[in-house]
């Protein structure tokens, strides 16, 4: 057998052979890893547009150990269907209320980029995440919601919390690769403040903001980043989990993540499993992360994270 096949197939089965098994009281199977990116890949093909299995049950009660119900907020350019395929049917397995909302799309946008969301601009996004907060809210009875979100949900409902008075319905806020210094990817925050020094802002604008006005306000030292900041960026109300990789190829540096508050966690993976190498997007599906997760919403009953291989990912 050629040596590259036999490392094709030590990655397989140590992929297989590491990664959590269901237990038989669970309602929805989990995938994680490659299997989580494929299973969200169909997900998208067959059912774009479909919550993700074990959400959006508009029925559900939280219970007296899990009061809060957890809503799931998607990344730049995702949607609820494709990025909650792993986190969405784990937490309903573990007796949480989940919900999952794509926003950010154009009005008026017909599919399938209707599927593309995320792309307006964040202050926008976070008032569409407040009325579907105020929905959960409604439905279920809490009084607080727990947040998790992935990239752009990891920031943006910051901004909710902060500014839309999200701070009195949010107890845990979770957040997958965030980056709430911005991101410097291929040097665009450095060429963008260039534009913008030289007077290009406004044509800058006009030729990305049709696309996606989102896109400018991930930058390092955007407007945007820099009201979040005001006062401090975490909110003094809110428990906050920060989950980074250090292979995250979008959010450059990864310590954009880093949110140094005394009511706030940061966690490199890692720093927690050295033999983790999760990308961006693999975060969402990652065992190892997804143990922080559950840990980060019930601290009381936290379980050491039982650390998983986890190969070169996107």
């Amino acid at each position: 057998m050629r040596p590259a096949l036999l490392g094709s197939v030590a990655v397989v089965l140590a992929l297989i052979l590491t990664a959590p098994s269901a237990a038989a009281t669970d309602r929805y199977p989990v995938s994680y890893g490659l299997a989580g990116l494929a299973k969200a890949a169909e997900a998208q093909l067959t059912r774009p547009g479909s919550a993700p299995p074990g959400a959006n049950n508009w029925s559900c009660k939280p219970s007296a150990a899990h009061p809060d119900p957890v809503v799931l907020v998607h990344g730049f350019t995702a949607n609820m269907t494709a990025n909650w395929q792993t986190v969405s049917p784990l937490l309903a397995n573990n007796g949480y209320c989940v919900f999952a909302l794509t926003y950010g799309v154009p009005a008026g946008t017909p599919f399938p980029l209707d599927q593309v969301g995320g792309r307006n601009p964040m202050e926008q996004s976070a008032a569409e995440l407040g009325a579907f907060i105020d929905r959960v809210l409604a439905a279920t009875g809490a009084r607080k919601v727990d947040i998790v979100g992935h990239s752009e949900g990891s920031l943006m409902p910051n901004y909710y919390v902060k500014f839309l008075g999200g701070a009195a319905k949010v107890s845990d806020y979770v957040g997958l690769t965030p980056l709430w210094n911005g991101t410097n990817l291929a040097a665009l925050a450095t060429l963008y403040g260039l534009g913008r020094a030289l007077g290009l802002g406004p044509l800058i604008d006009l030729l990305v903001g049709p696309i996606a006005p989102a896109a400018p306000q991930f930058l390092a030292g955007s407007p945007f980043l820099k009201k979040l900041a005001e006062g401090g960026v975490a909110d003094p109300n809110v428990t906050y989990t920060t989950i980074m990789t250090k292979y995250d190829e979008l959010v450059i540096p990864y310590t954009s993540g880093y949110l140094r508050a005394p009511n706030a966690t940061d966690v490199v993976l890692q720093n927690v499993c050295p033999q983790d190498y999760a990308g961006h997007a693999m975060v969402a599906f990652d065992p190892n992360a997804t143990q922080v997760i559950l840990n980060a919403l019930d601290p009381a009953n936290a379980k050491p994270v039982r650390c998983h291989f986890v190969p070169v990912s996107p």
